[in-house]
């Protein structure tokens, strides 16, 4: 095991924890309700392209972070980790740069007018539905993530390896599932970016 980067101190590091994930979560929360009307000069939704890059590059550094894990490399797994969080930040820029910049996406708006129409739905089919199950999964599970990622890191980073292997069986699981399903969500949106 690799020594403590960290002094360990869990009132300090809850307080910080918590209040990074909860103005996090009003931030994108509040997302909804803001658009900016700027022209960049640029399709914004490369902001979504980018996005589902590092989603999926998130995906491979989980399964690399699994595996170095597992064959004790810890130096190489603590590197590959740190990487999915940074990238995880970036994500988030973009994520609310994307959101504030495109606004709201409707899934089935065809012609790009911000209402669905009954033809539009039938259009889209049983497409969706799937679309929203993955949607309604993404959502919740996205929201909650943060502190876990952040109580799991700083476990490890603490020196506190049963404490982060515990973490670890709850944290990775979902947080691949969110990297994954935030593709899946991208691929399934995009055709109706106008």
């Amino acid at each position: 095991m690799l020594p403590a980067t960290f002094n360990k101190n869990d009132k300090k590091a809850r307080l910080l924890i918590y209040t990074v994930s909860i103005v996090v979560f009003a931030a994108v929360a509040s997302l909804s309700k803001y658009k900016l009307n700027v022209n960049l000069g640029f399709n914004v939704h490369i902001f979504a392209v980018a996005n589902a890059i590092i989603n999926s590059l998130v995906m491979i550094l989980l399964c690399a972070g699994l595996v170095t894990a597992k064959q004790k490399k810890y130096r190489v797994h603590k590197k590959i980790m740190l990487t999915a969080i940074v990238l995880s930040v970036l994500f988030l820029v973009s994520y609310i740069a994307h959101h504030l910049l495109a606004g709201e996406t409707k899934f089935g708006d065809i012609n790009h007018d911000g209402i669905l129409s009954d033809e539009e739905k039938l259009q889209a089919g049983g497409l969706r539905i799937f679309y929203y199950i993955i949607l309604l999964t993404h959502i919740p599970l996205a929201a909650i993530m943060l502190p876990f990622i952040l109580f799991t890191a700083y476990r490890a980073l603490t020196g506190e390896y049963e404490a982060h292997k515990k973490l670890v069986r709850i944290t990775w699981p979902i947080w691949f599932y969110v990297a994954f399903s935030g593709i899946m969500v991208y691929l399934l949106i995009s055709p109706y970016y106008n």
